[in-house]
């Protein structure tokens, strides 16, 4: 039933209830039926699932991979298993780190669930008594007034003055008036047009009412958003999605080339006893240790967690290390407007008048608020606080103000009214004040105060007022009339009816939720970006307009649309023109899901952020989630990937140019740790087919997991490149390889492959004399050097894809480091005796170490010639 649009006595026979509320038998007897007025509890994931679900990762799962061909390695050698703890370190670090950064439980639910009211003043046997709101039942009678949380849905069927505040269902920052009335009938009534319901999670902050209820539990529209929360799906981001199935390339190419290398040899040699086919098995280990980077998942997550660190510096609390990542190429950002691109306090920007002061008394007098010392709200309703702030900022402190003119008597707002009036005991007498409607207070007006003086209204000065209001109105204001009347002695009673007659217009105040200041450039920034931004608020349609038009989100109307508008449109519609529509008014939390929905059903990275309750669904849905760190409830902290600690929409462009950065950075340590791989796979299988042994698996881990890992660390850590923002986001159809990537890894692969080769010859020859092919532990030693020191040499060169590295304006400090470390350890491992037995190296001389080096450092020139030609192909 639509409860709104049905008479009261037609829904209290369709819940079966009366006007006196319910018996205790009858309304345990319901609650046996119904279940208790509480929301689903979530299911939480114990620490060893969510360990587990890190360990499930298709890289992780490679890095075990590895560790157990290392073992089954060390085993059959009877080497150390070093390599093993190595491997299984890196895995347990990892874990660890995403486990850590995501150890929050799932509180959403819960966080609903401590929105509703703990206690109700309910009619239970024709008495008024308190109950837990959890036993409410539906056909209960309830009573409200300011201060209470609504403890479920429910029809008014009596209120004085009520006023409700919605906004975190809603988005609407000025609280709704309730009513008794039923509503026309329509096609769909929005939720915030339903005057004459009350719903869980709301707020009372004006007079007092009686309502039945109508839904409980899940049953309600709070109820209803936790279904919503339930049921998201949360998928992966585009950057698991390049690494899922960049694992899976990796995969498949270390079993085909392990499985070809083994038959091959196999059927080289001729040989098919145990140890030749022991010995086989160990070449194709060897080259499926080289093929695969050991280091990559340890260092995706490492730069992850310092971005997260350096994000959590500039204000964005990052919640999912994948959400990082994520913002960086993000396309469109939706934006809730209350509190996210408003202040989400109503303020006075504009009045009509000629005497400010006396509109500020006025308005700070007639008035049921109290705020401290700060401005915030103590009492009342957000409207009449910020006519109070008004009067502080004309200095006129309310506590002064109230000390001046001590309330005598007053005729409380009513809705039918549309006015409320205080009489107050002055120095000068007995003064009045009203304010209300503009339309209505103006109609009891028959003097104007001119320098202080009252003059008779006349029919020009009246219309001159008519014309203000509609001008501050068109402006999306929220305009409110004062007047006053002077009484020589006290009034005979304090009825409206002998209050609001013969009054004295003062002014007008036209009051709007203004936009956050540093917003608009922000915004700007966005577009400069490529980033789509998207308003979706409960607000009515001119306000949404107003506010748009402002930050330059629209250029007229028709780039908006209503909720209403989009019941009437099918998922496929709106997909098809989601890119006509740049704001959205008078919206529900089900429409906001189909927006997020309809961008990314468009292949759009789309994020969504707010702070109500209403926009966890969409949050929860969207690619990544961005909650608000001040105003935002616990509801929508919880499933945000980002909380913004200072509700700064600013703040997210900054974060969004750190993701991007990061991703730059990830992207370049993988082109440095997959060149890498593809050389040292070529190098074995090039070695395996002449017949000899370039390099052991233990060689190749302690390469891939030493001195690999400390300067894609580093890179890591490089700063943005220029014109970072200017870029248009990369799409989500990207794959890891695209812009050159897999051309770039492979010329450079096989570059280092050669200088490898090379190496080891020249090795050879000054050790045997003899240009020959064999084996030789001079050989394998300046090749290991030489693959050391050549990435090491080739880090330098990721800096940037395509620059020079002798044109970049700055220094990454931390890759010197690393450079440096790795050639200490390097040189180490060679010369201490200890470790050049452990690793069968040769205590090479200096003039065959020189020649490792230099080979190594020629891969900068090598690679910075082909970056020329790049560059000159692309003009």
């Amino acid at each position: 039933m639509r409860f709104y649009t049905t008479d009261q006595d037609s829904v209290l026979q369709y819940v079966n209830a009366t006007e006196q509320g319910l018996t205790s038998q009858e309304a345990l007897k319901r609650q046996e039926e119904q279940g208790k007025n509480k929301l689903r509890e979530a299911e939480k994931e114990t620490l060893l699932q969510r360990f587990l679900g890190q360990m499930s990762d298709p890289m992780i799962l490679i890095l075990l991979a590895a560790a157990a061909i290392s073992g089954v390695t060390s085993f059959y050698s009877g080497e150390s298993m070093a390599d093993v703890f190595i491997i299984l370190t890196v895995v347990i670090i990892n874990a660890t780190l995403g486990v850590y950064q995501e150890s929050k439980a799932e509180k959403a639910i819960e966080a609903l669930q401590a929105m509703s009211a703990a206690m109700s003043k309910v009619l239970r046997n024709g008495k008024i008594t308190e109950l837990k709101s959890e036993d409410l039942v539906v056909g209960d009678i309830v009573m409200l007034e300011a201060g209470d949380a609504v403890p479920a849905d429910g029809r008014v069927l009596a209120c004085a003055s009520l006023k409700v505040e919605e906004a975190a269902l809603t988005g609407e920052s000025v609280p709704v008036t309730k009513q008794i009335e039923a509503l026309a009938e329509a096609k769909e009534i929005t939720l915030g047009d339903r005057k004459n319901m009350v719903y869980m999670g709301s707020e009372i902050v004006y007079g007092r009412g009686k309502v039945v209820i109508t839904n409980i539990g899940m049953d309600t529209e709070m109820g209803k958003i936790a279904d919503a929360l339930a049921n998201a799906e949360e998928g992966e981001t585009p950057l698991q999605i390049k690494l899922s199935q960049l694992s899976r390339v990796l995969s498949w190419s270390v079993l085909g080339i392990c499985a070809f290398i083994f038959v091959f040899a196999l059927l080289k040699s001729g040989d098919f006893s145990g140890s030749v086919i022991l010995e086989t098995f160990m070449i194709a280990v060897s080259l499926a240790v080289a093929a695969i980077p050991e280091g990559l998942v340890a260092v995706v997550t490492i730069v992850l967690s310092i971005g997260v660190t350096n994000m959590s510096k500039k204000n964005a609390i990052i919640r999912k290390l994948s959400a990082v990542e994520t913002l960086g190429c993000s396309q469109v950002i939706c934006s809730d407007k209350t509190g996210t691109l408003t202040q989400n306090r109503m303020t006075v920007v504009d009045t009509f008048g000629s005497d400010i002061k006396a509109i500020a008394t006025a308005m700070a007098l007639c008035n049921d608020a109290e705020i401290d010392g700060k401005g915030e709200l103590i009492t009342g309703e957000p409207t009449e606080a910020a006519l109070v702030v008004f009067a502080h900022v004309q200095q006129l402190p309310q506590a002064e103000l109230k000390a001046a003119n001590p309330r005598i008597g007053e005729a409380p707002f009513d809705s039918s009214r549309k006015m409320m009036s205080t009489v107050h005991q002055t120095q000068d007498g007995i003064v009045q004040y009203t304010k209300g409607a503009p339309e209505v207070v103006l109609s009891h007006c028959t003097y104007y105060s001119q320098d202080g003086v009252n003059l008779p209204m006349n029919d020009q000065l009246r219309q001159q007022v008519i014309d203000a209001n509609a001008a501050l109105a068109s402006g999306a204001l929220r305009v409110l009339c004062c007047a006053t009347r002077l009484w020589s002695v006290l009034p005979a009673d304090y009825e409206p009816t002998t209050l609001e007659e013969d009054l004295t217009f003062i002014g007008l105040t036209g009051m709007i939720d203004p936009v956050r200041p540093e917003v608009k450039s922000a915004i700007e920034r966005c577009y400069e970006a490529g980033i789509q931004t998207v308003m979706i608020t409960g607000d009515h349609h001119d306000t949404a307009v107003a506010i748009a038009k402002e930050l330059g989100l629209v250029s007229d109307a028709s780039q908006t649309i209503t909720g209403s508008q989009l019941n009437e449109m099918s998922d496929e519609e709106l997909a098809k023109n989601i890119e006509t529509y740049h704001v959205y008014a008078r919206v529900q939390p089900e429409h906001k899901t189909r927006i997020v929905n309809a961008w990314r059903k468009n292949g759009m990275i789309t994020a969504m952020t707010g702070d109500g309750v209403n926009d966890a669904p969409s949050i929860k849905n969207a690619d990544i989630g961005i909650g608000m760190g001040i105003t935002g409830t616990d509801v929508t902290k919880n499933v945000a990937d980002m909380v913004l600690a200072d509700d700064n929409f600013a703040t997210i462009v900054g974060a969004v140019e750190e993701g991007r950065r990061i991703y730059d950075n990830i992207r370049k340590a993988i082109q440095f740790l997959l060149a890498s791989n593809l050389s040292e796979v070529l190098s074995i299988f090039i070695a395996t087919m002449l017949g000899f042994t370039i390099l052991k698996p233990a060689h190749l881990l302690w390469v891939n997991l030493v001195t690999d890992c400390f300067p894609a660390l580093a890179l890591g850590m490089e700063k943005a490149e220029p014109n970072l923002m200017q870029r248009k986001p990369r799409s989500s159809k990207d794959g890891v390889f695209a812009g050159g990537l897999g051309f770039d890894i492979i010329y450079q692969g096989i570059l280092t492959t050669i200088l490898i080769l090379t190496s080891y010859f020249i090795g050879d020859y000054m050790e045997t004399g003899l240009w020959q092919i064999g084996n030789s532990t001079d050989g394998t030693t300046m090749a290991f050097l030489t693959m050391n020191m050549v990435e090491i040499f080739h880090s330098l060169n990721m800096r940037s894809q395509r620059g020079s590295i002798f044109s970049l304006g700055s220094q990454n400090g931390y890759l010197l480091l690393a450079a440096g470390a790795a050639f200490i350890m390097s040189t180490i491992v060679i010369y201490v005796p200890f470790l050049a037995n452990a690793f069968g190296f040769a205590e090479i001389n200096l003039q065959e170490f020189l020649v490792a080096m230099c080979l190594a450092i020629s891969i900068i020139p090598a690679v910075e010639i082909v970056k020329l030609i790049e560059r000159k192909l692309a003009k």
